[in-house]
């Protein structure tokens, strides 16, 4: 049975070693100036020293290249992926076509993963931008378990699902937060606590983590998805990565949700009987790290997606 890799995206070149300890296999980094939503910003010098420590364990890193690029942006798009290229990663990830026509004119051959956000929803277009260069689909985080495995049941590419964290529920590429709610005259509020912004529903309890960089307003989920006790499936239907993602947690927080992660992946490779004695277990742990904050959820796994 294939072993899915799990995935990472630290908030600190400090975090390599000892996620690679915990049980990573590989890892997300990159520039807010390229990348969308990443846990933690990575300078170009940062990046070759992530890689360099995560290949001396011999893990993977990837580099986010997964915004949407404008004119201004095509000259610099071409530098940045000629000096990860260099830099020596093992992929990256991209959304807009743009990187794809970089690697062409830059003549260069590194794996590609195709990361568009909401987009990849079928295994159609999973297969189209394979044939088109990308040697793995990250699919939306809007699918259902039933969807996934039937993604993967017909996809020439490899997948990757995100199986741990919270999720981007809203982006535009302007800075809206203050200005909307101060001309609708809403109910939601944005509150500052401890340097976050948050949009808080009086009507739900839900408190919403709101932050605006050079890409916009983004507005991630109330909670966070974990599915940890059913992973089975996955596992068994042959899904290639598992992605934990470590935007807005602390470093210590997913080193010990790494560690049981890959507790349960390894457990459903190799004794199936024993991940199901203690999968309640293992969630009933991350529950007890978790921020109270922070409530867990299945995502859309069990539901269906309402657009």
């Amino acid at each position: 049975m294939n072993k899915p890799e799990l995935l990472l995206t630290p908030t600190s070149v400090d975090d390599i070693i000892p996620l690679s300890e915990a049980g990573a296999d590989s890892f997300v980094i990159g520039e807010e100036r390229f990348g969308l939503r990443l846990a933690g910003e990575f300078s170009k010098e940062d990046v070759k020293k992530a890689i360099q420590l995560a290949h001396s364990k011999n893990k993977k890193v990837y580099v986010a290249m997964t915004g949407l690029f404008h004119n201004d942006k095509v000259d610099e798009v071409e530098q940045y992926l000629k000096f990860v290229h260099e830099a020596g990663a093992d992929a990256v990830l991209f959304g807009d076509p743009a990187i794809i026509m970089a690697r062409k004119t830059l003549g260069i051959d590194i794996p590609l993963h195709w990361d568009p956000h909401t987009l990849a929803t079928n295994w159609y277009t999973c297969n189209y931008w394979g044939k088109k260069g990308a040697k793995r689909a990250v699919l939306s985080k809007e699918l259902s378990m039933d969807e996934i495995i039937e993604i993967k049941e017909n996809a020439e590419v490899e997948v990757e699902v995100q199986i741990h964290g919270m999720t981007c529920m809203f982006q535009s590429r302007r800075p809206l937060v203050h200005n909307y709610f101060e001309y609708q005259g809403k109910k939601l509020k944005v509150e500052e606590e401890k340097g976050k912004l948050y949009l808080f529903d009086p009507d739900r309890d839900n408190y919403y983590p709101v932050f605006e960089d050079s890409n916009g307003t983004h507005i991630m989920s109330p909670n966070d998805m974990c599915i940890i006790d059913e992973l089975q499936e996955l596992v068994e239907a042959g899904i290639d990565c598992f992605k934990i993602d470590g935007i807005l947690k602390s470093p210590e927080y997913l080193i010990e949700v790494t560690k049981l992660y890959r507790k349960a992946i390894d457990l459903c490779v190799t004794d199936v009987d024993e991940y199901e004695d203690i999968a309640d277990e293992l969630l009933e742990r991350i529950e007890e790290i978790q921020p109270e904050s922070r409530p867990l959820d299945t995502g859309f796994f069990f539901k269906e997606t309402v657009y």
